[in-house]
């Protein structure tokens, strides 16, 4: 028995150790919950193909338009917790993970419910909501005031000037021709965008990088600037076998909708921060 008591002590240390005590103190990224939640995204992209296939949509570029309000009302939201306007424990819900799932919950209810009141027509309904529901956020926000609005500023001009950057490559190297699709476009210009801010907020405001890899980069250079050539040296390769590989029109635009977030997410998060000074 006591054995047993002890293994079962340690098993509760372990889970609270790399999965509820990150989440309570807010703190970075360790390789067990690395592993597990991209495991958990990877179900939830399997898992969301079939319930769109049961619910009769397909995830055409027009949803996935739609629903690119809904990543800066899941980020907007998240500053709310950074700016401490929110209680435990009800902030717990905001912090990621957690607030992954809370976003995607009100995103499919919204989709449901303007799906079943508009019928097929129910795209801009559905992304009303969203833009709504972000409105709300940033007015929430608006009232802690900016300090250091001129961030949003350098993130765009920086962001949009390395993407023009490889706009200009592509010309003259035919392997870089998928980046004529748009939405492996808008995935580079999100990543962009959060390098940027992450560079910003690391090199220039003494933040710091919570995931594992990214972390032991900047550590190793000295600088957030790596996470430049990370994300293109990562994302190239990536998505030139998204579009060779994946055949299925609605799992390949899902993959994108997701690389968008996983990019867009943490850039308006980290860039709102920083605007805010928090």
């Amino acid at each position: 028995m006591a054995i047993q008591k002890h293994i079962v002590f340690d098993l509760a240390a372990w889970i609270y150790r790399y999965y509820i005590n990150p989440i309570i103190y807010d703190t970075s990224y360790n390789p067990v919950d690395t592993v597990t939640w991209a495991t958990v995204l990877g179900l939830a992209i399997l898992g969301l193909i079939r319930l769109f296939r049961h619910w009769h949509i397909s995830m055409d570029e027009k949803l996935v338009l739609s629903t690119l309000p809904y990543i800066l009302a899941g980020s907007s939201l998240r500053v709310i917790e950074d700016a401490d306007l929110v209680d435990a424990p009800w902030r717990y819900l905001l912090i990621t993970p957690i607030i992954f799932f809370v976003v995607f919950l009100i995103t499919a209810a919204s989709l449901a419910i303007t799906r079943k009141i508009r019928g097929e027509e129910f795209y801009q309904s559905y992304a009303a909501v969203g833009i709504a529901w972000t409105v709300l956020n940033l007015a929430i926000l608006s009232t802690q005031g900016f300090r250091n609005a001129w961030v949003i500023f350098a993130v765009f001009v920086i962001g949009t000037a390395i993407t023009g950057g490889l706009l200009l490559c592509r010309q003259a190297l035919p392997s870089l021709g998928f980046l004529d699709d748009r939405f492996n476009l808008m995935i580079i210009y999100a990543h962009m965008l959060d390098a940027s801010s992450t560079y910003i907020g690391v090199d220039w405001f003494d933040y710091y990088e919570k995931h594992v890899l990214p972390t032991f980069l900047i550590d190793l250079t000295g600088s957030a600037a790596i996470m430049f050539p990370l994300k293109l040296i990562i994302l190239l390769p990536v998505l030139s076998m998204i579009d060779r590989s994946i055949e299925d029109p609605s799992l390949r635009n899902l993959t994108k909708l997701t690389l968008i977030t996983l990019g867009l997410a943490p850039a308006v998060r980290n860039t709102l921060r920083l605007a805010l000074g928090v």
